[in-house]
C-alpha cells in the first residue's frame, strides 16, 4: 500500500489549468465554417443532451451521434472526418493558462500532485497528455465520470493527510468539502464561464481559498494552504417570502 503523502494537491483541467472555454470557441468557429450555422446549432444541441445524460462533456461522442442524426448523404460526409481530427490533433498545449505549468512545479516541490478530471476515456486523456499537463504531473492522472462521487477510490490511490483541491466550479468543491471537511483545503480560481456565473456564486459555499489566476498559486505557501481549511461550510439559504 502506497503510504500517506502529508499533502496531495489534486488540480482540475478545464478552465482550470486549460482554457477550455477558448477551446469550445474554436470547434464551434470551425463547425460554423464547415458545415454551416445550421448544422452548427444541431451539433450544440446534441452536444447539450450528451453532457445531461453521461454528466461530463463528450465532444466526439456528440460528433458520432451527429453523424447519426444526420441524412444520409450528411452521415457519409468525408469533412466529418477532418472534424474528429480537429478535435483528436488541436494544440491543447497552447490553451494553457498562463502559469499552468509553472504553478504544478511550485505545488509539486510542496507535495503530491495528481490531475483529478471529468470526462470520457478517449478524448480527455488526449487533452491532457497534448497540453502537456500528463507530463508535468509525472502520470497520476485520475478521470471519472463524476469525480466528487469518487473520493474513496482517491484516497485509496493516492492516501494524504491532508488534501488541496484547485477547481473552477464551486459545485465540485462544495461536493468534496461535504465528504473531507477539514481535511481539504478548496481552492477557487476564478477563471471560465463557471466561475464567473452569478448564480453558481450565489447556489455555493465559498472556497477556502480564491484567486484570480492558477498562477497565482505560484505566491502561496504551503502553511496557508494547510491552515485555511475550513470545517464544512453551510450552504446559502434562500429566504422564504413572506405570504401577506
Amino acid at each position: 500500500m502506497t503510504p500517506a503523502a502529508d499533502v496531495v494537491f489534486l488540480l482540475d483541467v478545464d478552465n482550470t489549468l486549460l482554457d477550455n472555454d477558448r477551446v469550445h470557441d474554436d470547434l464551434s468557429k470551425y463547425f460554423d465554417r464547415k458545415f454551416g450555422a445550421a448544422s452548427a446549432d444541431r451539433y450544440w444541441a446534441i452536444f447539450e443532451t450528451l453532457r445531461t445524460e453521461v454528466g461530463y462533456a463528450d465532444y466526439l461522442g456528440a460528433l458520432q451521434r451527429y453523424r447519426c442524426a444526420e441524412a444520409s448523404a450528411a452521415m457519409n460526409d468525408p469533412r466529418l472526418l477532418l472534424m474528429s481530427s480537429f478535435l483528436v490533433d488541436y494544440p491543447f498545449a497552447d490553451r494553457l493558462y498562463p502559469g499552468a505549468l509553472a504553478a504544478i512545479a511550485h505545488l509539486r516541490t510542496l507535495g503530491t500532485t495528481v490531475i483529478l478530471s471529468d470526462g470520457d476515456v478517449v478524448f480527455q486523456p488526449r487533452k491532457i497528455q497534448r497540453s502537456g499537463l500528463w507530463k508535468a504531473v509525472e502520470g497520476r492522472v485520475l478521470i471519472y465520470i463524476h469525480k466528487e462521487q469518487m473520493l474513496d477510490d482517491l484516497e485509496r490511490r493516492y492516501p494524504a493527510r491532508h488534501y488541496v483541491m484547485v477547481d473552477d466550479k464551486l459545485s465540485i468543491l462544495a461536493a468534496m468539502k461535504k465528504i473531507m471537511g477539514g481535511r481539504l483545503t478548496t481552492v477557487f480560481p476564478r477563471q471560465g464561464h463557471y466561475a464567473l456565473d452569478p448564480h453558481n456564486i450565489s447556489t455555493y459555499p465559498p472556497a477556502d481559498l480564491a484567486i484570480e489566476h492558477i498562477g497565482d498559486l505560484l505566491f502561496e505557501s504551503l502553511q496557508n494552504l494547510m491552515t485555511c481549511a475550513t470545517p464544512v461550510p453551510s450552504f446559502p439559504r434562500k429566504r422564504e417570502s413572506s405570504v401577506v
